[in-house]
């Protein structure tokens, strides 16, 4: 996560025109599939739901997904 990814606070609406709410998420990129099968599958070893939104990207973003994550990842400096 340190080198190709990083934790951000998105932003979305709840419908257009709607209240903006703000959420911590990791986003991790890279243009290896295997790679990114790696980061997977080590976020499935310790229990982190995760989804690819593109084919090159994994996205943490649940609430309980990302404390798990918090868990395991250090602030990145």
């Amino acid at each position: 996560m340190h080198s190709d990814g990083c934790r951000v606070v998105n932003w979305a609406r709840s419908r257009p025109g709607g209240k903006r709410y703000e959420y911590p998420r990791y986003w991790f990129s890279n243009h290896s599939v295997d790679i990114l099968d790696i980061c997977a599958h080590a976020l499935d070893e310790i229990g982190v739901e995760h989804r690819r939104p593109r084919w090159n990207a994994i996205s943490v973003a649940r609430r309980a997904a990302v404390a798990r994550l918090d868990e395991f990842v250090g602030p990145k400096y």
